[in-house]
C-alpha cells in the first residue's frame, strides 16, 4: 500500500502481541503489580491508526488499554515494561503503572485510567493546533463504553462546531467490561452518531490493518485541510479478558473461537504472502525480532532500579 511499509506494520503488530502476552504471563506470576489491560486481538487498530500519522507532530491520546498505542507511536518497549515493574526507568518513573504513561516527544499524550478521559484532551490539543494554525492532527483512541460517557457527546459537538483537526477513533471491541455493546446503545453502530454532531462517520473492519490505515489517513488529510473532525468506528475484539482477573463468563467460548479465526495477525501475514512481500524466512526473522524486543524489555525492567523513597513527593501537585 502506498505510503505504508507493510513488513514494518506486520512486525509492529507482532511486537504488540508478544508484549501483551508477556504482560499477562508476568502478571500471573506476580511480577507485575496493580492492574494491566491487554489488547490482544486489537493490534491492527493500534498499528494501522498510528502509522497513518506524522510521528512527533501529530498527537495521540490513549485509554486504559494503551500499551499497543504507545508502541505503535514509537514508544520504547523497555520503558513501558519498566513502568509496569514499578521501576525508576519507566515512563512515569515507576509511579503510574500501566495506565499512566506518556512520551510527549513522540506525540503520545498518554494512556488514561478514566473511561473517555482522553477525549477532551485530544479535543483540547486539536484546538491548540487550530489556534496556532498548525497543520497537525490529534487522534483520540477510546472504547465503545466511552462512547456513552457525557464527555464524548460534549467533545464531539465542540469539535464539529469549531471545526477542529481531530480524529475520534473508537475501538469497538463489543464489550465495555462485561456489557455487550448492543445492550448499551439503541443505534446499531457508534459511527451512526456522527451526523448528529455534524461530522462524517464511518465503520471499518478494525482487524484489517490496511482498512484502518486508509480510514485514518483520509480523516487526517481532511483535518489538515481545515475540514474538521471525523468519527471512525473500528470493529474489533479483545481475545483476552477485560483485565487479567476476568473469567469472561459473559461471553461464550464459541464466540471467542469465531473471532480467533479473524485474528488480525495471521490474516495480515497471509495477505503479505499473497502479495509476495513476505517469505517464510522473512516471517521467521520478524517474529524473532518481536520476541527479542520483548525479551530485552523484560531484562531491562528487571535490572532497573526501584524508585528512591526519598523522591516520593516529586511530581506530586496539589
Amino acid at each position: 500500500m502506498r505510503g505504508l511499509d507493510e513488513c514494518h506494520a506486520y512486525r509492529l503488530m507482532l511486537t504488540i502481541r508478544c508484549f501483551e502476552e508477556k504482560v499477562e504471563a508476568l502478571f500471573a506470576r506476580g511480577l507485575i503489580h496493580g492492574t494491566a489491560h491487554a489488547a490482544i486481538g486489537q493490534e491492527a487498530a493500534a498499528a494501522g491508526a498510528c502509522l497513518a500519522l506524522r510521528r512527533g507532530r501529530d498527537y495521540v491520546t490513549s485509554t486504559h488499554r494503551g500499551h499497543g498505542h504507545c508502541l505503535a507511536c514509537g514508544g520504547d518497549a523497555r520503558r513501558i515494561m519498566a513502568e509496569l515493574f514499578g521501576k525508576e526507568t519507566g515512563y512515569s518513573r515507576g509511579r503510574g503503572g500501566s495506565q499512566l504513561m506518556a512520551d510527549f516527544s513522540l506525540g503520545f499524550l498518554g494512556s488514561n485510567g478514566i473511561t473517555g478521559g482522553g477525549i477532551p484532551v485530544a479535543t483540547g490539543a486539536a484546538l491548540s493546533f487550530k489556534l496556532r494554525r498548525a497543520r497537525r492532527v490529534a487522534l483520540c483512541f477510546f472504547g465503545d463504553g466511552a462512547a456513552n460517557q457525557g464527555v464524548f457527546h460534549e467533545a464531539l459537538n465542540m469539535a464539529a462546531l469549531w471545526n477542529l483537526p481531530v480524529v475520534y477513533m473508537c475501538e469497538n471491541n463489543r464489550y465495555a467490561m462485561s456489557m455487550p455493546v448492543e445492550r448499551a446503545m439503541a443505534v446499531s453502530g457508534i459511527a451512526e452518531r456522527a451526523p448528529g454532531y455534524g461530522m462524517p462517520g464511518l465503520t471499518v473492519d478494525g482487524n484489517d490493518l490496511d482498512a484502518v490505515y486508509r480510514a485514518v489517513t483520509a480523516a487526517a488529510q481532511r483535518a489538515r485541510r481545515g475540514e474538521g473532525p471525523t468519527l471512525i468506528e473500528c470493529r474489533t475484539y479483545r481475545l483476552s479478558g477485560h483485565s487479567r482477573g476476568d473469567p469472561r463468563c459473559y461471553r461464550t467460548r464459541e464466540e471467542e473461537a469465531q473471532w480467533r479465526r479473524r485474528d488480525p495477525i495471521p490474516a495480515y501475514r497471509a495477505r503479505l504472502r499473497e502479495r509476495g512481500l513476505l517469505s517464510a524466512d522473512e516471517d521467521r526473522r520478524l517474529r524473532r525480532e518481536a520476541r527479542d524486543i520483548v525479551r530485552d524489555a523484560v531484562a531491562f525492567a528487571k535490572r532497573s532500579p526501584a524508585p528512591d523513597p526519598a523522591t516520593l513527593e516529586q511530581g506530586v501537585y496539589a
